[in-house]
């Protein structure tokens, strides 16, 4: 559904303009409602410096899986806090910006050229200088995990 990379700048107000090929697609998907969080790995229970952008109704179920989670584990009740407590709703206005919450680029380093990235259901968010110097890094050599290990394409 979302791919590829867009350059972007933000304006003064801390807006992005949305690219015009997927301005329709989020209006019929979720009438431009979008969440922006932050980045979090997983496994690591981390932040990472970039936004994740997501349609409401896909984050609605993002969300309503984490809410599954067992409360009582101190390490998915920080993962809820760290996910949900910095997501915002965002909406897209009429000439497909969206103003991103000041709170949210302050913390993950991002000033005023970005990158958006496609990433199937929803779009991460990077500091242009950030993602260049992540995307150039050789990936640290590690053990396939499990769900890529019968993958092909």
């Amino acid at each position: 559904m979302f791919r590829g990379t867009v350059q972007l700048k933000l304006d003064e107000k801390g807006r992005i303009a949305i690219p015009a090929k997927y301005r329709e697609r989020l209006r019929e998907l979720c009438g431009g409602r979008l969440v922006v969080a932050l980045g979090i790995d997983a496994q690591s229970n981390q932040e990472e410096p970039y936004l994740m952008v997501y349609p409401a109704p896909v984050w609605e179920d993002v969300e309503a899986r984490v809410n599954q989670l067992p409360s009582t584990n101190k390490r998915v009740q920080s993962f809820k806090r760290r996910l949900i407590g910095n997501a915002e709703d965002c909406d897209m206005d009429g000439q497909g910006r969206v103003n991103l919450p000041t709170r949210l680029l302050e913390k993950v380093g991002i000033d005023r050229e970005v990158d958006l990235i496609g990433q199937g259901n929803k779009f991460e968010l990077w500091d242009r200088e950030t993602w260049a110097r992540v995307n150039a890094e050789p990936e640290i050599e590690s053990e396939m995990p499990e769900s890529l290990a019968g993958f092909s394409f």
